[in-house]
Formats: structure tokens, C-alpha cells, sequence
């Protein structure tokens, strides 16, 4: 049974920490004037020992609210007489960025608690910490699995492998899981195979771990908790939202359509080559428009939605900047056909914004995080507000370049500004072009609305499902399958999951395939069906640990300094590594380097500080509208196609757009429907058919529900195509429709 409870508004800390230790009260109530809503539902419910989901906004302290409950009860109980049952505190977190943060902010409770001991002469242990993640060494891996920390900080993969191997045995001890960041990972496979690894972690210990679920904003709730406890009841902690939140929408020039000339990014190009595009672009205006407001504000953190925009925008910021203070830059003068994909950057000195995304070595993120808290850059730029470091310090200002994926990642990445408890977070968003305006109008509406995308926690995954299974006969000597049945269901992803489907997967990984095209596969265990149990066959613990995991390999190419195999600065598409030669320079978190030589799975570079070089790009680097977002964009173009302009405006105004935004939507869907007769909404798909530059007939799909709607959708027009016609229609799907 599942409730939502609501929390008193700041009650007395006397009442709201009954529960700690008198140490844990005196340092909270010296540190903080009184506990958070969340907070105070969250050790309401953590106290009682029932496994907890804390859904509230960045900001409102729910992290430290599930460590200071773990802290206290470390502190205040006895250490354990086995050795390497020491562990007894599990954070999981779903990026290594987030975990090695937490590890830092860690230290303040502790340190405050062993200050309040020692102020009281009472004895306080010294509770320590560890961090296990890809990145940590084998060393301390070993040193880890001997001699267990009081917190172990991980991923979901490294619990998945330390599940898998004889490190397992320093985790008998757990008693607490805190997930954070659970939104994350509820409506992914990855989540899925998290949440076997926590029914396997389950079957270790004693009596099930308590699990504490750390999650943003999310709807509905009640999905998130069945994730979180599988079979188990979940109390949920939701106090009503008391953050405030401003969005902006803002267009720089008065027509987005045809954007004022301006003055060409380099002046000095010669007269035969073709006109810069940039001449007649919005880009100027908006790069000109974000270092004005950069410049207003302390500390600002401009997000895009993927890492070539962000190392391309970065370097323009630096531009821009460099060109105010009058220092000369050099251009790069390569023609077009060698820099293939890539841009050019002019080589501008880190004045203004740095670049941080995952192909950032996690070395060079934590210089730039840490140089945007200490004031030696004023922005950073990035593409993820997971990738950031929880603690960012006083961001003012927030800025979105083009309309964020989602209205859940949104609110992430505006709640980054007036991340402390109370402060008003600000944001302004800018639309590259007039069909983006429409995307950023409805989501900017949405977030100040709290109308997030639903999470939907995926079914039956059988991928997942083979290898848990493969992982856990590898490791136990034997298992009857009616065990690990009754484990693998008592997760949420699979607690619907039929016999049929098990025994299935069971028969694939025993050797048994339904045709001869399978007959290559090694089988990965051997299935007793007298007794009806597992075993492992050699080298399947092997292959559990060297190819778990969700997240696919996508072909990058590690960057690493020359003579320096552990200086890891960040990786490469491969694309852009074939389209490099040895020489090249390019950019990478606004820094050049030079490439010294190309391997086959590495780049070795050495530092090219103020060289003009390419600019990166990547594949892959965004999923689709979500449907939800579709929707409301549908409905948002249906109500300005059959309004009066005015009252458009005024409306449009009120959600957040500036007076140029909200002429320019209601322009731009006039434009339409007085071109077509009709506009594509919610309830209305318009078709067009039209003859191309070669004379082909071409169909177009218009319509508002994404991309995640529009590729099944268009796999099922093909083939419906080849069907009927016995041709293979060339199809094209994205956000805005199907071309075909």
C-alpha cells in the first residue's frame, strides 16, 4: 500500500530530528535553521524502516536527508565483528560525476559530527568512505573488497559486477540502499537491470536492505515506487513543490524568418570565397544576446542539447568575448572539404565559458566545475544536468539553447540555478528557428505548469533477463530455476514476467535454439532438468562481467596526451577520427590539442593552447520528442491557429515568451495555415505531396507527436509499402514528421 504524505510546513527541529542522535541534532541545528518539508517526511518515514521514495525538486536537501539518517544510525550502533561485513551503507548513483560529488559532500556531516563529539567528549567512530565505480583502480578495488568502507559509493554497473564476483562478500553487511537519482533510471533497461541487481543484493543479506529512493519531480509517483520495491510496500514522501521557477522564452531579432545582416564572424575572409553563412543567421544575435547575459550575472550555466552544439557555442562565446576586449584572433583558413563535418574554432582564450559534457575526461569536468565555483570563468557550458557535480555553487542564471528534450530534463537543468533551499530558480530559453519557438513555448508553459512526461518502467526486458541469469549461476555453485524465478519477479520490471518467457531464455542460454541459424551460440550454462537446476559452463563468469550492462558501445575513441597512458582528456566519434589526420588541432572543453597519432581504439594528443582548430561533433546524441511534449504542442499550434492574434499574444506573453517570441509563433502558424488551409495538431495530420528536385514524388507527414511516435510508425508505413508495391520506400522520420 502506497500513500502520499503531507508534510508540515518547517515544524520544529526538536520534533522533526526525535529520531537522531543528540550529536546529529546539535551539528543539523547548528548548520541549518530547520529541516526541509522533504527532509522531515523523509526521516519520518526512514525511521520507521520502511523503504522510502523522496520525490522533491533540486535543492530541497533530500540527499543529505537519506545520508544523515544513514550517518546517524553508523554512528550510534556497534561496528560488526566480521571484518568484511563493515560495509552497511549503499549509495547508488547513476553516473560516476554524481557519485565522486557526493563522496566530497560527505565530509560535512562527518567532519561536523566528529567536531560535536569531540565538543562533548563523547566517542564518535570514524566512519569512513569509499568509492567504487569504472574509473576506480584495481588496487583499491582489492583494498576495497578486504577491508569494506562504512558508505560504499557505486554505479549501477559496478554493483552488477561486484555482485558477480567474490567482492560480493563485503556487501553482507548492507542495511541501507539509497538510490538517487532514480528517476533516471526507472523508465530505462538500465533501471531494469538495476533492479535485479538490488533482488540479488536482497538474497545475500540477513533481512532485505531498506531502500531509500532519491528522484526529482516525477509523475506518476506511484510508477517510481513500484520500481523502487519491487514486491515490497513503499511509503512516498511528496510535499507540494515550493519551488519557484521563472522562464523566459527569448528571440534577439524581430523576424526569426529573415534574421538582420550582421557583421560577418571573420572580416577579413577573402571576396571570392562564398558569403559566411552566419552573415544572415540568428546564430550572431543569440551568441551576442547569451554573453550579455552572462555578462549581467555572476555565474551562469548555458545547457544544449548535445556536445557538438555545446563545443560549438562555447567557442563562439570565447569569440565574442575575445573580439570585445579588441584581442586579435587567428582564423582557420582550411577549406570546406577538409573540415568535413566539423567546424572551426579561432583558437580564442577561456575568458568567458568552458565546455562540459561526458566525452570530457571526468579530470577536466572537476577542473572546470571547480572553476566555475571559484569565479575564474563565469559559464560553463554543457549538455546534461546529471553530468554536473551536485554542488555547482550560486548559479544566477540559467540558459537553454533550442528547446530542451523533455519537460523533466528542463526542470533539472533550471533547478541548477537557485540550486539552495528557498532561492528562485531563473531561466531564459532560446529557439534556434521558428519551428523550435513552438517546442520552446510549450515547454517552457509546461515546466512553470509541473506537466512532466510520464515514466513508464519497461516489461519483461529478456536481453536484461539473460544476462542476470548468466551472472548469478556463474557465481553460486547451483540454483534450482524455481528460485530464480521467484528472485527475478520480485522486481518490478519483471514481476509480471510469464514461465513461458523464462524458460525461454533458459533454453537460448542452455543450448537449445529454434533453428539452425543459431547453432554458432555457445550455450552459457547447463540446465538439469531432472533436478531442475543451473550450472555454469566455463568462462560464463567471464563473460558476465566483461559484457554487462545496458549502456551501448557507441564507437568513441578514447583522447588521451601523449607519453601519458593514465591522462585521459576526453573521447572522439569515430567519424571524426576518420575525417582527422596526424597535425590536425582541435577543441575539446574549449582547450586545443594537437593530434600526435591516431591507434586503433586511441587519439594522442599535446596541448595547442590558442590554436585555431575543428570542432567536434558526435552521433547519437538525442532521443525524440517525448509524446507528451507532442501533444501539448499540438493542442498549443490548434489554439493559435483559431484564436485572434491578440489574444495569442496575450496569452503567449503570460507563459513566459517576450513580445518578438510571441510575434514571431503567431506569425509563423498563421504563415501555415494560410498556406496549406490546415496546421498540424493534436487532433489534426496534415499530408503533403509534392515533386522533388530530381521530379520523385515525395509525402510528407506532418505531425506534432515526436520522433519516439514517428520511427515505429514509419517502419510501418514501409513495410506496408513493400507490401502493396514490392518497393522499398525511402523513409525518413523526426520530431516534426515522416518524409517519404
Amino acid at each position: 500500500m502506497r500513500e502520499d504524505r503531507q508534510m508540515p510546513h518547517h515544524p520544529p527541529v526538536d520534533e522533526s530530528l526525535a529520531g537522531f542522535s543528540a550529536l546529529t541534532r546539535d551539528w543539523f541545528g547548528s548548520a541549518f535553521s530547520a529541516p526541509t518539508n522533504a527532509q522531515v517526511g523523509a526521516w519520518r518515514a526512514i525511521h520507521r524502516g520502511k523503504h522510502t521514495l523522496v520525490v522533491a525538486p533540486t535543492g530541497s536537501g533530500k540527499t543529505l536527508a537519506a545520508f544523515l539518517a544513514a550517518i546517524d544510525r553508523l554512528a550510534t550502533a556497534a561496528e560488526p565483528a566480521p571484518k568484511k561485513q563493515r560495509c552497511r551503507v549503499l549509495y547508488i548513483s547513476p553516473l560516476k560525476a554524481l557519485a565522486a560529488d557526493v563522496e566530497r559532500n560527505l565530509r560535512s556531516p562527518l567532519v561536523g559530527l566528529q567536531r560535536e563529539a569531540s565538543r562533548a567528549g563523547a566517542p564518535m567512530p570514524d566512519i569512513t568512505v569509499g568509492i567504487r565505480t569504472g574509473d576506480t583502480p584495481a588496487n583499491e578495488r582489492r583494498r576495497l573488497a578486504q577491508s569494506p568502507p562504512d558508505i560504499l559509493i557505486t554505479t549501477p554497473e559496478s554493483l552488477f559486477l561486484l555482485l558477480t564476483s567474490q567482492a560480493r562478500e563485503s556487501l553482507r553487511g548492507i542495511d541501507t540502499v539509497i538510490i538517487d537519482e532514480i528517476h533516471a533510471v526507472a523508465g530505462t533497461k538500465r533501471g531494469a537491470h538495476l533492479a535485479v541487481s538490488l533482488e540479488r543484493l536482497d538474497q545475500l543479506l540477513a533481512r532485505p536492505a531498506q531502500r531509500i529512493g532519491l528522484s526529482a519531480t516525477v509523475d506518476p509517483v506511484e510508477e517510481v515506487a513500484l520500481y523502487l520495491g519491487g514486491s515490497a510496500p513503499v511509503e512516498i514522501v511528496n510535499p507540494p513543490s515550493q519551488k519557484v521557477i521563472e522562464v523566459s522564452v527569448v528571440v534577439p531579432v524581430e523576424d526569426l524568418a529573415s534574421p538582420a545582416p550582421t557583421t560577418p564572424s571573420d572580416p577579413h575572409a577573402e571576396i571570392l570565397d562564398d558569403p559566411q553563412p552566419d552573415q544572415y543567421s540568428i546564430w550572431p544575435h543569440v551568441e551576442s544576446r547569451i554573453v550579455d547575459l552572462i555578462n549581467e550575472h555572476t555565474s551562469t550555466l548555458v545547457f544544449a542539447n548535445s556536445r557538438r552544439l555545446a563545443e560549438r557555442l562555447t567557442a563562439r562565446i570565447n569569440e565574442i568575448g575575445a573580439e570585445r576586449a579588441e584581442i586579435e584572433l587567428h582564423r582557420n583558413s582550411a577549406p570546406a572539404q577538409l573540415m568535413a563535418a566539423a567546424g572551426a574554432s579561432a583558437g580564442a582564450p577561456v575568458t568567458i565559458a568552458r565546455a562540459h559534457h561526458g566525452s570530457v575526461s571526468k579530470e577536466q569536468r572537476a577542473l572546470i566545475e571547480d572553476d566555475l565555483k571559484a569565479g575564474r570563468i563565469p559559464a560553463v557550458v554543457a549538455t546534461s544536468s546529471l553530468e554536473l557535480g551536485i554542488d555547482m555553487g550560486a548559479v544566477d542564471l540559467v540558459i537553454q539553447v533550442e528547446a530542451p528534450p523533455s519537460v523533466a530534463s528542463g526542470l533539472q537543468r533550471v533547478g541548477r540555478a537557485g540550486h539552495q533551499v528557498g532561492e528562485v530558480s531563473r531561466a531564459a530559453i532560446f529557439p534556434k528557428h521558428r519551428g523550435d519557438l513552438l517546442a520552446c513555448a510549450v515547454v517552457a508553459e509546461q515546466m512553470q505548469q509541473r506537466h512532466l512526461e510520464a515514466t513508464r518502467i519497461p516489461r519483461n526486458p529478456l536481453d536484461v533477463l539473460a544476462q542476470q541469469i548468466v551472472a548469478v549461476v556463474s557465481i553460486e555453485d547451483e540454483i534450482t530455476t524455481a528460485d530464480l524465478f521467484t528472485m527475478v519477479r520480485k522486481s518490478a520490471p519483471f514481476a509480471a514476467l510469464p514461465t513461458s518467457a523464462f524458460e525461454a531464455v533458459l533454453d537460448m542460454l542452455a543450448g537449445r535454439y529454434p533453428a539452425e541459424g543459431f547453432a554458432e551460440l555457445r550455450p552459457r550454462l547447463i540446465w538439469d532438468r531432472t533436478t531442475d537446476t543451473l550450472k555454469s559452463r566455463p568462462g560464463a563468469q567471464r563473460l558476465a562481467v566483461t559484457s554487462g550492462g545496458t549502456i551501448p558501445d557507441r564507437g568513441l575513441f578514447g583522447v588521451f596526451m601523449v607519453g601519458e597512458k593514465a591522462s585521459r582528456v576526453g573521447e572522439l566519434d569515430e567519424e571524426m577520427v576518420y575525417e582527422s589526420r596526424v597535425g590536425d588541432v582541435f577543441a575539446l572543453g574549449a582547450t586545443s590539442w594537437r593530434i600526435e597519432d591516431i591507434t586503433h581504439d586511441r587519439v594522442l594528443v599535446s596541448p595547442a593552447p590558442g590554436q585555431p582548430g575543428k570542432l567536434p561533433f558526435w552521433h547519437g546524441d538525442s532521443l525524440g520528442r517525448p509524446v507528451e511534449v507532442g501533444r501539448a504542442l499540438g493542442k498549443l499550434t490548434r489554439s493559435i491557429a483559431t484564436s485572434a492574434p491578440d489574444d495569442s499574444a496575450r496569452e503567449l506573453r503570460a507563459s513566459g515568451l517576450d513580445e518578438w517570441a510571441a510575434d514571431n509563433l503567431i506569425r509563423y502558424v498563421k504563415e501555415q495555415q494560410e498556406v496549406a488551409g490546415h496546421v498540424p495538431s493534436d487532433k489534426t495530420l496534415v499530408i503533403e505531396k509534392f515533386r522533388d528536385e530530381l521530379g520523385d514524388w515525395r509525402v510528407v507527414v506532418h505531425s506534432p507527436f515526436g520522433a519516439r511516435v514517428h520511427a515505429p510508425w514509419a517502419l510501418a508505413i514501409g513495410n506496408r509499402i513493400r507490401e502493396l508495391t514490392g518497393l522499398d520506400a525511402q523513409i525518413m522520420h523526426a520530431d516534426d514528421g515522416i518524409v517519404l
